[in-house]
């Protein structure tokens, strides 16, 4: 058998990969953290609106509100604020990118380049757990983030009540309609509006904390730990509301491919998180002062005249809020699909600069069909919000457990310090899954329920994937054998170039088989093209390929795309002249295998299970389409295969 020949990387090319990369990324710092803001922040930055009213009107009952709960509530926010999303997120996790790429399969391929057996198996599947849970945000934050802005609106005009389920699915669908003109576009629009909202959050908390000078209390942890302490119960249950508080900071890692690691951190530590500081303590500030404004704090703390602006600013920023999500709900997608945990699906880039920018129409409508369903089923705000700490919190989870892999076996920290950093956040992380556990009935079961059937979706499309692999290989020869073959008895050749496409580079490809059994004919060079997926976001193009020769008119070709990287047939082969082996892709003949799948007769798969793989089956996208192959060059063979 040959070996296979790596040709040599071209380190120039490599480092000017990575220095255009740089001076672009440079060149638009200061867009990119105005995205950020507009993008990314956006959930979070909306917290204010009810985080804190939730929270301590829950601890309270229909009682007075005593100093002790605002001081215990707040002294919550501020340290949840401080360790779950400055430390672990903004400090520790953008840190924890797989080649500049974030989200809960970027931080699963990173832990599992370092473990393997049963822990590789672990992390697998809290990466598939925490990608479903997302992906149950991504329908629930918009929906809630919607229909609390349009509610919002019955302050300025009580009238429009009976408009709020249409003004709201109205809303929704020009959200997603914007969004395929690019995050670039939309974060653009946003970015000044929510840098506006932030300042103005903070004005409006900078002007009340001389109400009240004893909130900088609220900064001392005691006060938190003694509300939950001497509250049991409904301690438990101000916690589960508390959690608002951060709700956002897990689309914050996800969007780290949109406007990488620097913007976001730029942007948090010196606007967004001291906007949230002051505001919450400039909340705490006026209840501790007026108890009987607990209703609305967050308004309360402007002058009369400034509400109506004020009530429309705050609308504009809800609905912008869902955009986090959605942008992170697109990223998360493409990894799936790369990494073979999702069928393929028509991946659109809406950036010049930068590949992270994408548009998928499928994962768009879904998305929209999701919220418009939630929307309906719940009907406002208030009946949702069992349901949102769910999602969010058991991401949070995921992605701490998923961490101690990276922090302990990738960045070689010793057991003790990972395990206790981890530790801590995961002792707030799970305190606040299980408070917010506890409202599964008034909602909490939506997330779960979406995060469960996406699961069994994944694993189905993951392990019907692998039962087909064997099956198609069971009617395969050996590739070496045939051309051996062929030398000895050479069939007729005619002029011209053939690319086959295979998953096996190491067996003859069905359509090269047929074509020998039915037309008799070889072409004068053959390319066997195999297309690989690496556990890493992106390849260099010096990296892309390997080639080897396997006999004069048989070449066997790879290309290794990354899993944020849509591949490229066309292009990945015109590469290979750097490697001494030119293709006329305009000339040549691709011929591909449809496999059109049937029911086996004795399944590996239960047959539920069994129809949920061939129903996923038809609805992914052609290799011809998603290879962007040219369809007038393309030659296709079926075949049957039984799973």
């Amino acid at each position: 058998m040959a070996q296979a020949h790596v040709a040599p990387i071209d380190s120039l090319s490599a480092a000017a990969e990575l220095s255009h990369a740089e001076a672009v990324h440079e060149r638009h710092f200061w867009a990119r953290t105005l995205g950020a803001v507009g993008v990314v922040y956006g959930d979070i930055g909306t917290s204010p609106l009810y985080a804190f009213k939730e929270a301590v009107a829950a601890a309270s009952g229909q009682g007075v509100v005593a100093r002790s709960t605002v001081l215990g509530v707040l002294s919550l926010m501020i340290w949840a604020l401080i360790l779950v999303v400055t430390l672990k997120y903004v400090l520790i996790l953008l840190r924890a990118d797989n080649k500049g790429e974030g989200g809960t399969f970027a931080l699963m391929s990173l832990a599992q380049s370092v473990v393997s057996g049963g822990a590789g198996r672990i992390v697998m599947l809290l990466g598939v757990a925490g990608a479903s849970l997302f992906f149950g945000d991504a329908i629930i934050t918009p929906a809630i983030s919607v229909m609390s802005a349009v509610e919002g609106m019955k302050l300025i005009a009580p009238g429009l009540e009976k408009f709020v389920l249409p003004l709201t699915v109205i809303i929704m669908i020009g959200l997603f309609g914007v969004q395929k003109s690019g995050t670039e576009k939309v974060a653009s629009l946003f970015g000044p509006i929510m840098t506006v909202w932030f300042v103005i959050v903070a004005l409006g908390g900078l002007v009340h904390l001389a109400d009240e000078p004893g909130v900088f209390a609220a900064f001392n942890p005691i006060y938190g730990l003694k509300f939950l302490f001497n509250n049991s119960l409904i301690g438990l249950t101000a916690l589960g509301l508390v959690c608002l508080a951060v709700t956002g900071a897990e689309a914050l890692y996800a969007d780290l491919g949109h406007f990488g690691r620097t913007p976001i951190q730029f942007a948090w530590m010196f606007l967004a998180f001291p906007s949230l500081l002051l505001n919450y303590l400039g909340q705490g500030a006026l209840v501790l002062a007026h108890p009987e404004l607990i209703e609305n704090p967050f308004f309360r703390m402007f002058p009369g005249w400034a509400l109506v602006p004020i009530v429309i600013l705050a609308t504009m920023a809800t609905v912008i809020a869902s955009q986090a999500v959605i942008t992170g709900a697109y990223s998360i997608a493409r990894q799936a699909i790369q990494l073979g945990f999702l069928p393929r699906s028509v991946i659109r880039h809406t950036s010049a600069d930068f590949a992270g920018q994408i548009f998928l129409p499928r994962v768009n409508w879904l998305l929209m069909v999701g919220v418009l369903m939630i929307v309906f089923m719940f009907r406002s705000s208030s009946a949702l919000a069992g349901a949102y700490g769910v999602a969010v919190t058991g991401t949070l989870v995921v992605d701490s457990l998923m961490t101690f892999f990276v922090v302990w076996k990738y960045w070689k920290w010793p057991l003790w310090k990972a395990g206790g950093v981890i530790l801590v956040f995961l002792l707030i992380e799970q305190a606040f899954f299980f408070a917010n556990m506890i409202k599964v009935a008034e909602g909490g079961w939506a997330p779960l329920v979406i995060g469960l059937s996406l699961c069994i979706i994944m694993l189905t499309w993951v392990k019907g994937s692998a039962i087909l692999a064997t099956a198609s290989r069971k009617g395969e020869a050996d590739l070496d054998w045939l051309v051996k073959s062929l030398a000895k008895k050479p069939p007729h050749k005619v002029p011209g170039t053939a690319v086959f496409l295979t998953g096996n580079p190491n067996s003859a490809p069905t359509a090269l088989m047929h074509n020998l059994k039915h037309n008799k004919v070889l072409h004068e060079r053959n390319i066997i093209l195999t297309i690989k997926s690496a556990d890493t976001p992106r390849v260099l193009n010096a990296e892309r390929i390997l080639i080897e020769e396997i006999a004069n008119s048989f070449t066997r070709v790879t290309l290794t795309y990354g899993f944020m990287e849509t591949p490229n047939v066309p292009r990945g082969l015109a590469l290979c002249r750097k490697k001494g082996l030119t293709i006329d892709v305009n000339g040549a003949s691709f011929f591909l295998s449809r496999r059109s799948l049937r029911p086996a007769v004795r399944s590996e798969m239960p047959l539920w299970q069994e129809k949920l793989f061939l129903a996923l089956a038809r609805t992914a996208n052609d290799a011809t389409t998603y290879f962007h192959i040219p369809t007038d060059r393309v030659v296709e063979v079926g075949t049957q295969v039984a799973v």
